[in-house]
């Protein structure tokens, strides 16, 4: 799906999985800051944010991500990275977004 952007929204025994595929750029970042607000809606509730079909992500996108993960620690939750791409780990530990986020190889079963 290039340059497009889509989300998919899954319950979990602990939380939420959200599935991103696509682009997250500038034309979809406050979607997902949608998708992730209502996803932390939950006290002490885990987000685990699926890229493996995230394509691209841009610095817009990293601060979505970033944004998400600020509102979640306020709240006592937590927002997890699963399964992303080379290309978006890379850009993930380029700017220090690592540290910021537990990277999981696998999603909750």
């Amino acid at each position: 799906m290039p340059g497009g952007f889509s989300v998919e929204v899954s319950p979990w025994a602990e939380g939420t999985v959200v599935s991103l595929y696509g682009e997250l750029d500038l034309d979809s970042a406050a979607e997902l800051d949608g998708v992730l607000a209502a996803a932390l809606g939950e006290p002490a509730t885990v987000v685990v944010v699926d890229c493996a079909g995230l394509e691209f992500c841009d610095s817009t996108g990293l601060n979505a991500l970033l944004r998400g993960q600020a509102r979640a620690e306020a709240d006592g939750s937590r927002i997890e990275l699963a399964r992303p791409r080379p290309l978006v780990l890379r850009m993930l530990e380029l700017t220090g977004a690592t540290d910021a986020f537990r990277i999981r190889d696998t999603l909750p079963a």
